[in-house]
């Protein structure tokens, strides 16, 4: 019995000691990083539309890719994060681009009482480059916190296409060079834990000056709002 005794008190004294020093084993990483990948979806709003423009349907985007978390102080919860990503995105509008015969794009305005279709987008694909400025308050140790990151994110658009299906047949191209190659906005990411908002706003429209509508240039640019998730 006494021998059952002694062992049991130095076991029970080795557990003391070992979750005594659990904290500074969990502690260990002091170079511990944040939210390197990110997946995001959002509804994209045209604005700035020519006149008669409007958006029907639900036009979504899709983000998805990997920071560089670089952190700044001590604390480790300033940090610079520097990316590459991929984002698609479609539009749905009545806006109708087509071809003339000079093979010429051209831009119109469908109306409900002229044309009939069942779908009228324009949808691009674009490898981006965020940087941000990012706030949480997590720690080594902290899994589930609260964060804010600012940035700036430029896109270059490698893909793009156009779709009708109506009266006028279906039409589709992917050789519309009015298309601006380089989309750059301001981003914001906030929340707490998984669920994240996002908002990007354009700085530059999505077409070039070469694009116009009744002899005026199409100045439309894009708001995205949706959420963001990141991961480890």
């Amino acid at each position: 019995m006494k021998y059952l005794l002694f062992a049991f008190i130095f076991i029970t004294g080795q557990l003391v000691v070992l979750s005594q020093e659990e904290p500074s084993v969990t502690a260990i990483d002091s170079l511990y990083k944040e939210d390197q990948f990110y997946i995001g979806v959002t509804y994209n709003l045209l604005v700035k539309r020519p006149k008669d423009i409007s958006q029907s349907g639900f036009s979504s985007g899709f983000h998805l890719g990997f920071i560089k978390d670089m952190p700044i102080n001590k604390k480790r919860n300033v940090a610079i994060g520097i990316g590459l990503g991929y984002s698609g995105n479609s539009f749905n509008q009545n806006m109708l681009i087509n071809k003339n015969d000079a093979d010429n794009f051209t831009y119109s305005v469908l109306y409900d009482s002229e044309i009939n279709y069942t779908k009228n987008k324009f949808s691009t694909h674009m490898i981006e480059l965020p940087i941000e400025f990012r706030w949480r308050t997590s720690t080594a140790i902290e899994y589930k916190f609260w964060r804010i990151y600012t940035g700036f994110k430029i896109g270059y658009v490698f893909a793009h296409t156009t779709k009708f299906k109506g009266d006028l047949g279906t039409l589709k191209f992917n050789d519309d060079t009015d298309f601006n190659d380089f989309q750059y906005g301001l981003t914001i990411s906030m929340g707490y834990n998984t669920w994240n908002i996002h908002f990007y706003y354009a700085l530059n429209p999505i077409f070039s000056s070469n694009a116009k509508l009744n002899d005026h240039v199409i100045d439309m640019s894009t708001i995205k709002i949706g959420l963001m998730f990141y991961i480890l």
